[in-house]
């Protein structure tokens, strides 16, 4: 008897389940969070575990359709996991005023220098090799 109808079999139950699809990106996440334990890397556990998804999803061994259901059902409820921030900023009363434009504004211009800096850095890296690839067909 081969693994391969139980592989089969269990693919198909995760396909049509949302609660499993859900539990394996948990895992994936503990698994992360476990790595980063025993390594001591200073990532968090979620990061390494949509690392290893990525991989995993990369490589073949996990196709899209997997996860689908349950992914859609947590981009679907995203704002419930805003919730507890929208509580917090209420209880702040200042943040509304003045202090909470100045804060936004400050927000605002920091996200947009970032943007800018990252896209000139693309830009002068993506010149720098056009220029080396250029001179190298020059040379030959």
């Amino acid at each position: 008897m081969t693994a391969r109808p139980l592989i089969t079999s269990a693919r198909r139950r995760v396909r049509g389940s949302r609660l499993l699809q859900l539990a394996l990106v948990a895992a994936l996440w503990q698994l992360g969070a476990a790595l980063a334990r025993l390594t001591g890397w200073p990532l968090p556990g979620g990061i390494l575990g949509m690392l290893a998804l990525l991989a995993l999803l990369a490589s073949g061994r996990v196709h899209d359709s997997a996860l689908r259901k349950g992914a859609n059902w947590l981009l679907g409820d995203m704002l419930l996991f805003f919730v507890p921030a929208v509580l917090a900023v209420l209880d702040h009363p200042e943040l509304i005023g003045w202090l909470g434009l100045k804060i936004l504004l400050l927000i605002v211009l920091s996200t947009a220098l970032v943007m800018g800096v990252t896209a000139l850095v693309v830009e002068f890296g993506l010149r720098a090799a056009a220029a080396r690839e250029e001179a190298c067909d020059a040379t030959r």
